[in-house]
């Protein structure tokens, strides 16, 4: 289930604010400035191609970049098997920056996104169907766990795709890994 939830930096160990309520997560999120959607399911066999993906949310895509100015969009998938999951998971575990908008779709599976506003920290838990556009400057982090499940369409301005610069904080290894917030919103 898409869950938020919010910490502050000073007491990671539990969160001050959880909701499951995509309005109440959508109106929250978009206080700091983050796109929150959720778009309608699409039914796609589980070995879909990047190309037949991509036609099967052709409008919602066409939709963002027209709006967006994004130049780019494509697949990225990882499960379980994947020999370099770990790998992958430890890229994306400190917290960074990026000079574009962060834009992820999730087709399948799930994934956590960290936010870093100011002493809170907003944790959400992404599934199939959800939107999140993280702003360009915004302090983040992301957890696939240590068993990633997921597909998602990512949207790129720059060319180069995904690019990050690291803040050097330590504040992702202080807060709750994906799998105990996992329990929460499963």
């Amino acid at each position: 289930m898409t869950t938020l939830s919010i910490f502050n930096q000073n007491q990671p160990e539990s969160a001050h604010t959880v909701s499951t309520d995509p309005q109440v997560i959508r109106e929250t999120l978009a206080t700091q400035g983050v796109r929150f959607e959720q778009w309608p399911t699409r039914d796609l066999p589980a070995d879909a191609s990047q190309e037949h993906i991509l036609a099967a949310y052709a409008d919602e895509v066409d939709r963002l970049k027209e709006e967006c100015g994004f130049q780019t969009a494509d697949v990225v998938s990882l499960t379980p098997d994947h020999p370099q999951k770990e790998a992958f998971r430890q890229k994306f575990l400190d917290e960074h920056t990026h000079s574009e908008d962060e834009v992820r779709f999730f087709v399948h599976g799930q994934g956590l996104f960290y936010l870093h506003f100011g002493d809170q920290v907003y944790a959400l838990m992404c599934e199939k169907n959800d939107l999140i556009s993280v702003p360009d400057g915004t302090r983040h982090w992301f957890d696939m766990g240590a068993e990633p499940e997921f597909t998602c369409i990512r949207l790129f301005t720059n060319p180069e795709g995904w690019v990050a610069s690291f803040t050097g904080e330590d504040i992702a290894a202080r807060l709750p890994r994906y799998e105990a917030l996992a329990g929460v919103a499963g």
